[in-house]
């Protein structure tokens, strides 16, 4: 139970009537969705494309700025704190601080050589440690990265951190004396969840329209602080990834379409041509 592992008093603390939360977003830089994506020695060449903050963490970022907006604000003298926290190259700094121009306070980013090329269960280890260092009551997380398309490491962080998980939420109401709930869709219908603090969260797309870093934003951002961290510094040993890729075949060429020229049979044509491709 996350209340057993620690006490509400030491989750929060108060400012005045208010409880101060802490909350950390986990964001990733990717390469750009419209990229060519390449293999390169059985990882993605992520040097030779351009590369953005992942468009599914952009709502998690404006639903945590949102929450702390609705108690109380996160600017300065305000009652809570975003908290950006990633885990990528040095480049990624370009990612974490498009998250800073939109409104988060400050932000973390782990780069060590030897995390290159790590998975996603390195990745959890390595970002739950910073997580829990920093004793923070909420954690929001996009659904996954358009990367890879895995969706496990938020679960992973919860479960190794021992912190409720709501997942996959589609609303998201937040109790800053210590709780929060979530609407979730699924195939059987819609379910209401919560969990007290310290938990993780995941938000689908559907959530919320990701504002645009205003120029203000953006200036201020250049402002914030970015923590680099390398392994010894977060405290981890080396996180070598537990699978890895032997082989990898790129996708062929587009092959043309088949051209049907109607001359009084071409239903007929098409029928045919849907059976070979066992589409009817």
């Amino acid at each position: 139970d996350a209340q057993e592992s620690r006490g509400l008093g030491d989750v929060y603390k108060r400012q005045g009537n208010i409880c101060a939360m802490k909350i950390a977003v986990c964001v990733k830089q990717v390469p750009d969705s419209w990229a060519e994506k390449k293999m390169v020695n059985g990882v993605l060449d992520r040097e030779n494309v351009d590369a953005v903050l992942n468009d599914l963490d952009e709502y998690a970022v404006e639903e945590a700025l949102r929450i702390a907006e609705a108690h109380g604000g996160n600017e300065e003298g305000g009652a809570h704190t975003v908290t950006v926290i990633s885990m990528g190259p040095e480049r990624a700094t370009e990612a974490v601080r498009k998250a800073l121009s939109m409104g988060a306070n400050d932000a973390i980013l782990v780069t060590d050589a030897a995390l290159a090329g790590a998975d996603a269960l390195a990745t959890s280890a390595v970002l739950s440690k910073v997580i829990a260092d920093g004793g923070y009551d909420l954690v929001i997380c996009g659904t996954e990265s358009t990367d890879a398309r895995m969706s496990v490491v938020p679960a992973m962080i919860s479960a190794r951190l021992g912190w409720a998980q709501l997942t996959f939420a589609s609303k998201v109401t937040v109790d800053p004396a210590g709780s929060v709930a979530i609407t979730r869709v699924t195939e059987a219908g819609v379910d209401e969840i919560s969990a007290a603090f310290p938990c993780v969260v995941s938000v689908v797309e559907k959530i919320n329209e990701p504002r645009y870093p205003s120029f203000k934003g953006i200036m201020a951002a250049k402002k914030k602080t970015i923590e680099q961290k390398d392994l010894a510094a977060v405290g981890v040993g080396a996180q070598s990834a537990w699978s890895q890729v032997n082989d990898a075949t790129p996708r062929p060429p587009r092959a043309a379409g088949v051209k049907v020229n109607d001359e009084g049979n071409g239903g007929e044509a098409l029928v045919t041509f849907l059976a070979e491709k066992k589409l009817i």
